[in-house]
Protein backbone atom coordinates (compact mmCIF):
# COMPACT_ATOMS: atom_id res chain seq x y z
CA UNK A 1 0.00 0.00 0.00
CA UNK A 2 1.23 3.16 -0.40
CA UNK A 3 1.93 5.63 2.81
CA UNK A 4 1.26 8.69 3.51
CA UNK A 5 3.79 11.71 2.50
CA UNK A 6 4.24 14.67 4.79
CA UNK A 7 5.23 18.36 3.76
CA UNK A 8 4.52 20.82 6.18
CA UNK A 9 3.80 24.39 4.65
CA UNK A 10 3.28 26.93 7.17
CA UNK A 11 0.06 29.48 6.19
CA UNK A 12 -0.31 32.08 8.68
CA UNK A 13 -4.08 32.45 9.82
CA UNK A 14 -4.91 35.46 7.77
CA UNK A 15 -4.69 33.55 4.61
CA UNK A 16 -6.72 30.65 5.66
CA UNK A 17 -9.76 32.61 6.46
CA UNK A 18 -9.14 34.35 3.23
CA UNK A 19 -9.55 31.29 1.17
CA UNK A 20 -12.50 29.92 3.10
CA UNK A 21 -14.06 27.33 0.77
CA UNK A 22 -12.46 29.60 -2.29
CA UNK A 23 -11.29 25.80 -3.34
CA UNK A 24 -13.67 23.73 -2.31
CA UNK A 25 -14.79 22.99 -6.22
CA UNK A 26 -11.36 21.07 -6.44
CA UNK A 27 -11.32 18.93 -3.90
CA UNK A 28 -10.85 15.02 -4.30
CA UNK A 29 -10.25 16.09 -7.77
CA UNK A 30 -6.92 14.91 -9.97
CA UNK A 31 -4.67 15.54 -13.24
CA UNK A 32 -6.40 17.40 -15.73
CA UNK A 33 -9.85 17.27 -13.87
CA UNK A 34 -8.26 19.48 -11.14
CA UNK A 35 -6.71 21.37 -13.66
CA UNK A 36 -9.81 22.34 -15.17
CA UNK A 37 -11.81 22.93 -11.68
CA UNK A 38 -8.84 25.38 -10.66
CA UNK A 39 -8.63 27.62 -14.24
CA UNK A 40 -12.72 27.77 -13.54
CA UNK A 41 -11.84 29.05 -9.65
CA UNK A 42 -9.72 31.45 -10.88
CA UNK A 43 -11.13 32.82 -14.52
CA UNK A 44 -12.93 35.87 -15.00
CA UNK A 45 -10.97 37.93 -12.59
CA UNK A 46 -11.16 41.32 -12.57
CA UNK A 47 -8.82 43.45 -15.36
CA UNK A 48 -7.25 46.26 -14.86
CA UNK A 49 -5.35 48.52 -17.81
CA UNK A 50 -1.96 48.33 -18.35
CA UNK A 51 -1.67 52.31 -18.30
CA UNK A 52 -4.54 54.31 -17.44
CA UNK A 53 -5.15 57.88 -15.58
CA UNK A 54 -7.45 55.53 -13.02
CA UNK A 55 -6.11 52.72 -11.39
CA UNK A 56 -4.11 50.71 -13.64
CA UNK A 57 -1.28 48.12 -13.27
CA UNK A 58 1.58 50.91 -11.61
CA UNK A 59 -0.52 51.63 -8.92
CA UNK A 60 -1.13 47.66 -8.29
CA UNK A 61 2.70 47.06 -8.32
CA UNK A 62 3.24 49.72 -5.91
CA UNK A 63 0.94 48.09 -3.50
CA UNK A 64 1.96 44.45 -4.19
CA UNK A 65 5.13 44.46 -4.18
CA UNK A 66 5.68 47.58 -1.77
CA UNK A 67 9.24 47.08 0.32
CA UNK A 68 7.98 46.39 3.92
CA UNK A 69 11.24 48.18 5.41
CA UNK A 70 10.44 51.61 3.42
CA UNK A 71 6.66 51.87 1.77
CA UNK A 72 8.07 54.66 -0.30
CA UNK A 73 9.72 52.16 -2.26
CA UNK A 74 9.08 48.76 -4.23
CA UNK A 75 11.39 45.82 -4.81
CA UNK A 76 12.47 44.77 -8.07
CA UNK A 77 12.10 41.17 -8.80
CA UNK A 78 15.27 39.94 -10.01
CA UNK A 79 17.60 42.37 -8.41
CA UNK A 80 16.27 42.79 -5.34
CA UNK A 81 16.86 46.13 -5.10
CA UNK A 82 14.20 48.94 -3.15
CA UNK A 83 13.89 51.34 -5.49
CA UNK A 84 11.53 54.71 -4.83
CA UNK A 85 7.97 53.77 -6.30
CA UNK A 86 7.39 56.93 -7.80
CA UNK A 87 10.16 56.32 -10.31
CA UNK A 88 8.37 53.92 -12.94
CA UNK A 89 9.60 54.23 -16.11
CA UNK A 90 10.74 57.86 -15.91
CA UNK A 91 11.91 58.50 -19.14
CA UNK A 92 14.25 55.06 -18.74
CA UNK A 93 15.68 56.08 -15.67
CA UNK A 94 13.71 53.95 -13.56
CA UNK A 95 11.74 50.64 -13.03
CA UNK A 96 8.99 48.49 -15.28
CA UNK A 97 7.23 45.62 -15.21
CA UNK A 98 8.17 42.07 -16.32
CA UNK A 99 6.00 39.86 -17.55
CA UNK A 100 7.33 36.83 -15.49
CA UNK A 101 5.32 34.67 -18.35
CA UNK A 102 6.97 36.90 -21.23
CA UNK A 103 4.49 38.47 -23.32
CA UNK A 104 6.22 36.99 -26.75
CA UNK A 105 5.45 33.68 -25.62
CA UNK A 106 1.90 33.62 -26.28
CA UNK A 107 1.89 37.21 -28.23
CA UNK A 108 -0.68 38.47 -25.95
CA UNK A 109 1.03 41.68 -25.61
CA UNK A 110 -0.27 44.49 -22.65
CA UNK A 111 -3.97 43.71 -23.73
CA UNK A 112 -6.30 43.19 -20.33
CA UNK A 113 -6.17 39.56 -19.59
CA UNK A 114 -2.84 37.54 -19.45
CA UNK A 115 -0.99 41.06 -20.19
CA UNK A 116 -1.90 42.80 -17.59
CA UNK A 117 -2.73 40.05 -14.84
CA UNK A 118 -0.85 41.42 -11.51
CA UNK A 119 -0.08 37.77 -10.79
CA UNK A 120 2.44 37.57 -13.04
CA UNK A 121 3.90 41.34 -13.00
CA UNK A 122 6.80 42.53 -11.36
CA UNK A 123 8.34 46.03 -10.53
CA UNK A 124 12.07 45.26 -12.63
CA UNK A 125 14.73 47.42 -13.64
CA UNK A 126 14.91 48.23 -17.17
CA UNK A 127 17.82 47.11 -18.08
CA UNK A 128 17.77 43.62 -15.98
CA UNK A 129 14.00 43.35 -17.86
CA UNK A 130 16.05 44.01 -21.02
CA UNK A 131 18.07 40.80 -20.43
CA UNK A 132 15.56 39.11 -19.07
CA UNK A 133 14.00 39.39 -22.62
CA UNK A 134 11.91 36.35 -24.25
CA UNK A 135 14.29 33.39 -22.21
CA UNK A 136 13.20 30.66 -20.93
CA UNK A 137 14.06 29.79 -16.70
CA UNK A 138 16.62 27.25 -16.62
CA UNK A 139 19.61 26.82 -14.32
CA UNK A 140 22.20 28.26 -16.87
CA UNK A 141 25.23 26.61 -18.19
CA UNK A 142 27.38 28.68 -19.58
CA UNK A 143 26.35 31.64 -16.93
CA UNK A 144 27.05 35.21 -17.41
CA UNK A 145 26.03 37.40 -14.59
CA UNK A 146 23.37 39.86 -14.73
CA UNK A 147 24.17 43.70 -13.22
CA UNK A 148 22.28 46.36 -11.68
CA UNK A 149 23.55 49.41 -10.54
CA UNK A 150 26.92 47.85 -10.78
CA UNK A 151 25.86 45.14 -8.44
CA UNK A 152 26.08 41.58 -9.11
CA UNK A 153 22.15 40.64 -8.51
CA UNK A 154 22.83 36.88 -8.42
CA UNK A 155 20.60 36.31 -11.68
CA UNK A 156 22.41 34.53 -14.62
CA UNK A 157 21.67 34.60 -18.41
CA UNK A 158 22.75 31.99 -20.94
CA UNK A 159 22.65 33.08 -24.57
CA UNK A 160 23.94 29.72 -26.19
CA UNK A 161 20.88 28.20 -24.56
CA UNK A 162 18.95 30.98 -24.38
CA UNK A 163 17.67 31.05 -20.57
CA UNK A 164 17.57 33.28 -17.39
CA UNK A 165 18.25 31.69 -14.05
CA UNK A 166 16.65 34.28 -11.04
CA UNK A 167 18.47 35.27 -7.48
CA UNK A 168 17.61 32.33 -5.67
CA UNK A 169 15.72 34.36 -3.00
CA UNK A 170 12.71 34.30 -5.90
CA UNK A 171 13.45 31.27 -7.63
CA UNK A 172 10.16 29.41 -6.32
CA UNK A 173 8.23 32.97 -6.47
CA UNK A 174 8.92 32.79 -10.20
CA UNK A 175 8.12 29.18 -10.59
CA UNK A 176 4.47 29.71 -8.86
CA UNK A 177 3.83 32.69 -11.46
CA UNK A 178 4.29 30.64 -13.91
CA UNK A 179 2.20 27.76 -12.81
CA UNK A 180 -0.48 30.31 -12.21
CA UNK A 181 -0.15 31.41 -15.58
CA UNK A 182 -0.59 27.87 -16.92
CA UNK A 183 -3.79 27.14 -15.12
CA UNK A 184 -5.32 30.83 -16.01
CA UNK A 185 -5.16 31.11 -19.36
CA UNK A 186 -6.68 28.06 -21.32
CA UNK A 187 -7.15 29.30 -24.21
CA UNK A 188 -11.37 30.14 -24.22
CA UNK A 189 -12.75 33.79 -24.22
CA UNK A 190 -10.13 35.06 -26.29
CA UNK A 191 -7.44 34.32 -23.90
CA UNK A 192 -4.00 32.59 -24.65
CA UNK A 193 -3.33 28.63 -24.36
CA UNK A 194 -0.85 28.63 -21.79
CA UNK A 195 1.33 25.53 -21.19
CA UNK A 196 4.41 24.58 -19.43
CA UNK A 197 7.13 22.63 -21.72
CA UNK A 198 10.49 20.68 -20.76
CA UNK A 199 12.07 21.91 -24.47
CA UNK A 200 13.71 24.75 -24.56
CA UNK A 201 12.20 27.62 -26.73
CA UNK A 202 14.15 29.60 -29.28
CA UNK A 203 14.02 33.12 -29.14
CA UNK A 204 11.74 33.99 -32.16
CA UNK A 205 9.08 31.70 -31.14
CA UNK A 206 5.69 32.66 -30.09
CA UNK A 207 4.25 29.85 -29.32
CA UNK A 208 2.47 29.83 -25.90
CA UNK A 209 4.88 27.66 -24.19
CA UNK A 210 7.38 28.05 -21.37
CA UNK A 211 10.12 26.36 -20.35
CA UNK A 212 11.79 24.48 -18.10
CA UNK A 213 8.67 22.90 -16.43
CA UNK A 214 11.11 20.51 -14.74
CA UNK A 215 13.44 23.25 -13.24
CA UNK A 216 10.59 25.21 -12.63
CA UNK A 217 9.30 22.32 -9.87
CA UNK A 218 12.72 22.18 -8.68
CA UNK A 219 12.34 25.93 -7.72
CA UNK A 220 9.93 25.29 -6.74
CA UNK A 221 10.50 23.19 -3.91
CA UNK A 222 13.81 24.46 -3.14
CA UNK A 223 12.40 28.11 -2.69
CA UNK A 224 8.88 27.76 -0.21
CA UNK A 225 6.26 30.56 -0.27
CA UNK A 226 7.68 32.99 2.13
CA UNK A 227 5.71 36.06 3.88
CA UNK A 228 6.19 38.82 1.15
CA UNK A 229 4.73 36.43 -1.79
CA UNK A 230 1.29 35.54 0.87
CA UNK A 231 0.67 39.04 1.35
CA UNK A 232 1.21 39.68 -2.27
CA UNK A 233 -1.43 37.14 -3.30
CA UNK A 234 -3.76 38.39 -0.77
CA UNK A 235 -3.20 42.84 -2.10
CA UNK A 236 -3.61 40.69 -5.97
CA UNK A 237 -6.81 38.99 -4.71
CA UNK A 238 -7.90 42.27 -3.28
CA UNK A 239 -7.85 44.01 -6.66
CA UNK A 240 -8.50 41.32 -8.90
CA UNK A 241 -10.56 38.51 -7.12
CA UNK A 242 -8.31 35.94 -7.97
CA UNK A 243 -6.03 33.86 -6.23
CA UNK A 244 -2.69 32.06 -6.94
CA UNK A 245 -3.61 28.54 -6.17
CA UNK A 246 0.11 27.76 -5.92
CA UNK A 247 1.23 30.31 -3.01
CA UNK A 248 -2.34 29.07 -0.77
CA UNK A 249 -1.27 25.25 -1.97
CA UNK A 250 1.90 24.79 -2.81
CA UNK A 251 1.06 20.95 -3.12
CA UNK A 252 -1.06 21.65 -6.07
CA UNK A 253 1.95 21.80 -8.31
CA UNK A 254 3.16 18.69 -7.53
CA UNK A 255 -0.72 16.93 -8.24
CA UNK A 256 -0.61 18.44 -11.98
CA UNK A 257 3.05 18.18 -12.72
CA UNK A 258 5.13 16.23 -10.31
CA UNK A 259 5.55 13.93 -7.46
CA UNK A 260 1.49 13.49 -6.73
CA UNK A 261 0.08 13.07 -10.41
CA UNK A 262 -2.59 10.29 -10.55
CA UNK A 263 -3.43 11.21 -7.05
CA UNK A 264 -6.30 12.85 -5.73
CA UNK A 265 -6.19 16.82 -3.89
CA UNK A 266 -7.13 16.68 -0.54
CA UNK A 267 -7.32 20.07 -0.07
CA UNK A 268 -4.26 20.11 2.55
CA UNK A 269 -1.44 22.19 2.95
CA UNK A 270 0.78 19.00 2.90
CA UNK A 271 2.19 16.72 0.10
CA UNK A 272 -0.47 14.01 1.31
CA UNK A 273 -2.01 11.04 -0.11
CA UNK A 274 -4.91 9.43 1.71
CA UNK A 275 -3.97 5.59 1.47
CA UNK A 276 -5.52 4.77 -2.17
CA UNK A 277 -5.90 1.67 -3.74
CA UNK A 278 -3.93 -1.63 -2.69
CA UNK A 279 -1.09 -2.32 -4.66
CA UNK A 280 1.18 -5.25 -5.31
CA UNK A 281 4.50 -2.96 -4.98
CA UNK A 282 6.41 -3.62 -2.15
CA UNK A 283 9.58 -1.60 -0.96
CA UNK A 284 11.84 -3.52 1.72
CA UNK A 285 13.21 -3.60 3.94
CA UNK A 286 11.33 -0.84 5.95
CA UNK A 287 13.06 0.41 7.86
CA UNK A 288 16.58 0.20 6.31
CA UNK A 289 20.11 0.57 7.27
CA UNK A 290 20.96 1.61 3.14
CA UNK A 291 19.62 -1.14 0.52
CA UNK A 292 15.94 -0.47 -0.88
CA UNK A 293 14.57 -3.15 -2.84
CA UNK A 294 11.26 -4.00 -4.71
CA UNK A 295 9.54 -6.61 -6.35
CA UNK A 296 10.30 -5.77 -9.69
CA UNK A 297 12.72 -3.95 -12.06
CA UNK A 298 11.38 -0.21 -12.55
CA UNK A 299 12.37 2.34 -15.52
CA UNK A 300 12.93 5.07 -12.64
CA UNK A 301 13.48 5.35 -9.30
CA UNK A 302 13.82 8.67 -7.32
CA UNK A 303 14.59 9.48 -3.23
CA UNK A 304 13.11 12.74 -2.47
CA UNK A 305 13.47 14.80 1.48
CA UNK A 306 10.48 15.54 2.97
CA UNK A 307 10.58 19.27 1.38
CA UNK A 308 10.54 17.62 -2.32
CA UNK A 309 14.21 17.95 -2.52
CA UNK A 310 15.26 15.35 -5.13
CA UNK A 311 18.52 13.47 -3.83
CA UNK A 312 18.79 10.48 -5.70
CA UNK A 313 17.33 9.24 -9.43
CA UNK A 314 18.52 5.44 -10.56
CA UNK A 315 17.30 3.78 -14.06
CA UNK A 316 16.24 0.26 -14.78
CA UNK A 317 17.13 -1.55 -11.06
CA UNK A 318 15.23 -2.93 -8.25
CA UNK A 319 16.59 -1.19 -6.13
CA UNK A 320 18.67 1.76 -4.22
CA UNK A 321 21.72 2.22 -1.81
CA UNK A 322 20.26 5.42 0.46
CA UNK A 323 23.88 6.26 1.11
CA UNK A 324 24.91 7.28 -2.38
CA UNK A 325 23.21 10.19 -1.32
CA UNK A 326 25.15 10.72 1.70
CA UNK A 327 21.77 12.13 3.69
CA UNK A 328 21.70 11.57 7.47
CA UNK A 329 18.75 9.34 9.28
CA UNK A 330 15.50 10.17 8.68
CA UNK A 331 12.23 9.85 6.48
CA UNK A 332 12.40 9.66 3.13
CA UNK A 333 10.31 9.35 0.31
CA UNK A 334 10.87 6.61 -2.50
CA UNK A 335 9.24 7.52 -6.26
CA UNK A 336 9.01 3.97 -8.56
CA UNK A 337 8.17 4.62 -11.95
CA UNK A 338 7.28 0.94 -12.94
CA UNK A 339 7.81 -0.01 -16.55
CA UNK A 340 3.70 -0.20 -16.38
CA UNK A 341 3.36 3.13 -16.68
CA UNK A 342 2.23 3.75 -12.88
CA UNK A 343 3.58 5.48 -10.26
CA UNK A 344 4.42 3.97 -6.58
CA UNK A 345 5.03 6.05 -3.70
CA UNK A 346 6.56 5.05 0.00
CA UNK A 347 8.18 6.56 2.84
CA UNK A 348 10.65 4.82 3.64
CA UNK A 349 12.70 5.30 7.08
CA UNK A 350 16.58 5.51 6.67
CA UNK A 351 18.18 4.33 9.87
CA UNK A 352 22.15 4.02 8.68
Amino acid sequence: MRHIITRLIMVPSCSVWAQGNYYQNALGLRDDSLKTALHDIIDNHNPFPYTSSGTDTWDILKDTDRDPNNSDNVILLYSGRSVDADQEYNNGAGWNREHVWTKSRGNFGTSQGAGTDAHHLRPCDISVNSVRGNRNFDDCASCVDVIDEGTDTGSDYDNVDWTFEPRDAVKGDVARMIFYMAVRYEGGGGDPDLELTDVLQPQGSTQPLHARMSTLLEWHRNDTVDNFEMNRNEVVYGYQGNRNPFVDHPELAEHLWGLLQQIHWNGQNTIGINEPEESTFTAFPNPTDDVVQWNEVAEMAQVFDLSGKLLITVEWTDRILMSNAGIAAGTYVLVVHRAAGTKEINRIVYRP
